[in-house]
Order: C-alpha cells, then structure tokens, then sequence
C-alpha cells in the first residue's frame, strides 16, 4: 500500500513538472500583416473606422494596398489532455493592434490543439475582432534558452467578404397652391438603396512571446 501511494504522488509530481515546463501562458508581442481590404484601407486612413467612408463604392487608390500594424497582448492556456509525447491546449489570446498608429484594434482568439515534447503545437479555432468572426489557424514552436521560453507563432485569418448597405434618401419638397399657401408636400428619392461589399484582408501574424519556466 505504502509503495502504491508513493508511486501516485510521484506520478502526480512528474505531471505537474511536465505542465509547469509545457504552459507558455505569457505576454505576447509582434506584427500583424494585413492584404488590401477594409482592415489595410482604415490602417492606412484612407477611411475612417467609425464614419460612412468604409461604406462607400471605393474609387482610386483605396482598398488597393496592405498594411502593417503592431499586436501586444497576453495569452493564457489550460490542458485537456496528457501524454508522453503531445499535450492537449486551449488557448486564449487577447491583443490590440494598431496602437503605433493611434488606434484601438481589440481581437481575442480561443484556440484548440496540441504541443509536442520538442516545442512544436498547431492549433485553430474562432477569432472575433472589430470586422467579426472569423477562423483563425496557427503553428508555432517554443525556443529554450536555459529556463528561458520564447515561444514564436505564426497565425493565419483568412479574407471574408463583407456587405454594407445604404438606406436609400430622400429630400421633402413642400408644395404650394396658386396662393402661396403651404399645403403639404411628399419625398422624392434622390438616392436608391444600394449595397457594396469589400474584402476584409487576411491577416497573417507573427507573434513572440515570454515565459520563464520553474
């Protein structure tokens, strides 16, 4: 019995040492590149975030070129599963881009997948940001420096389509009679409804973190 518990408490031990050296939960930095499309348009101020520009048929050079912002942020994880060789992950990572620029870019991801013994891990899962939903997939790979881990991702958010709708509008035209006299009046429509649809821009990311193990 007394060799039974000695070797559970041990187990537990070497699992809980495993977890300490494989959780990379830490502060998060690096650069977010952003193809043409209404994220790279609004980075570059071509148009305004919260204005009726980004709702406009774009003419000339808007929408036609990317851009690049920064990330900052903070990412945590749990385990789902244990094993000699890959370990199960649920991460969390909350960022604001674009701060260099003088805006607030908020995104947060939650992401499932697995990390090897060697440092390797992929996972994907939903990411919701000022342009929506979307699915976000990444790999990266945990660089040991003593007790030192930097871990180095690489994350992928495809290009969505988006629809924006105009109301149509009109002007009041007032109506008189023979006398000068107000006697109502109607709409007339000076512009009909109308919609566009801009590409969002994928987004390709390069994110570093820091995290000392125990």
């Amino acid at each position: 019995m007394k060799r039974i518990f000695t070797t559970i408490i041990l187990s537990i031990t070497l699992l809980s040492m495993d977890a300490q050296v494989a959780k990379l939960s830490g502060p998060r930095i690096g650069l977010t590149m952003v193809s043409s499309g209404s994220l790279a348009s609004i980075l570059r101020k071509d148009v305004s975030m919260f204005s009726d520009e980004i709702r406009e048929e774009w003419t000339g050079e808007t929408g036609k070129y990317g851009a690049v912002m920064s990330q900052y942020g903070w990412q945590w994880e749990s385990r789902f599963a244990d094993g000699e060789k890959v370990v199960g992950i649920v991460e969390w990572i909350a960022l604001v881009g674009g701060m260099e620029k003088g805006m607030f870019l908020p995104s947060v991801s939650s992401m499932v997948g697995l990390r090897t013994d060697k440092g390797i891990e992929f996972a994907v899962g939903p990411n919701l940001s000022l342009g929506g939903i979307a699915m976000v997939i990444g790999a990266g790979y945990n660089f040991k420096f003593g007790k030192l881990n930097v871990p180095v991702n690489i994350a992928y958010v495809p290009s969505m389509n988006k629809t924006y709708t105009h109301e149509a509008e009109y002007n009041w035209i007032d109506e008189y009679d023979e006398n000068g006299n107000h006697i109502g009046g109607y709409e007339l429509e000076i512009s009909p409804e109308y919609s566009v649809t801009h590409p969002t821009g994928a987004r390709i990311s390069v994110m570093f973190g820091f995290n000392l193990s125990k």
